[in-house]
């Protein structure tokens, strides 16, 4: 039988399988990566067709999967998966990595922008903008799913968690704003600054390690502090801090070409 939202985790049960919201989300977003990508590539001088693209999203949505499950595994829960490693396909148990994302996708476009012979720099600019909505996508299923929740706070929004006493951060709102706004800088940056090629995915770097260090700060946190002689971090800071750096270095690096104008000389 089919039944729709079963649960508040499960967004449609079909039979007996079992489809949960965070799943839904990603696929939204993969959907939405199709439609937004064609229209934005001639900012970098792309000119792939729909189906070109269909296969990049197809192959990126398989690095998020197992870069990011792979990423829980090993940044996460080594311990466990090592003792239980059946369960490292049970992916809609739960346990996803965004670093081992960000890994995964890179790997998997590095190798296939090779193998076709499109420039690197041109198509990590133009998925900034779709990576940064299936994002905040994702943190909307953490929303409805009530986990990755924040801190105990007094302020007048915060929200209730069933089985815990006081209000809590909405920390998967707050994520899920800021990475829309970070899809929306990266558009503008597209769109205003065309020949800075590189320069697009080297902010949405900055501008996600930024809000991801600054917003551990209000995360509950699962595993212990991790102390590296200057800072005490949490595992999301450390993990943060290498995508930051390669950010800064990447904009450093990747200086906008100019265009060369004609002379008028007689």
């Amino acid at each position: 039988m089919l039944a729709l939202f079963p649960s508040r985790t499960v967004a449609i049960d079909l039979f007996g399988f079992e489809i949960h919201w965070y799943g839904l989300m990603y696929l939204f977003a993969f959907v939405l990566a199709i439609v937004i990508l064609p229209n934005i590539q001639r900012t970098r001088n792309l000119h792939l067709t729909r189906d070109e693209w269909l296969s990049i999203v197809s192959w990126g949505a398989l690095g998020v999967i197992l870069g990011g499950r792979l990423g829980f595994v090993f940044f996460y829960e080594p311990g466990f998966f090592s003792d239980h490693p059946l369960e490292i396909v049970k992916v809609w148990n739960g346990g996803m990595s965004s670093h081992g994302g960000f890994l995964g996708v890179f790997l998997v476009l590095a190798i296939h922008c090779m193998g076709r012979k499109i420039p690197m720099r041109s198509l990590a600019d133009v998925m900034t903008v779709p990576a940064a909505i299936g994002l905040g996508l994702g943190r909307f299923g953490n929303f409805i799913n009530q986990e990755l929740y924040g801190t105990p706070t007094t302020l007048p929004w915060g929200i209730a968690i069933p089985g815990m006493d006081g209000s809590y951060h909405p920390l998967q709102i707050y994520d899920m704003l800021l990475s829309f706004g970070i899809a929306a800088a990266c558009y503008w940056h597209l769109t205003h600054r065309p020949h800075a090629f590189g320069r697009t995915f080297a902010l949405f770097l900055i501008l996600y390690g930024a809000m991801r260090f600054f917003l551990e700060y209000l995360r509950i946190q699962l595993y212990p502090l991790i102390d590296t002689g200057v800072l005490i971090l949490t595992r999301g800071q450390l993990l943060t801090l290498p995508l930051l750096l390669i950010g800064v270095l990447l904009w450093k690096w990747m200086k906008p070409e100019r265009t060369v104008v004609p002379s008028k000389s007689s």
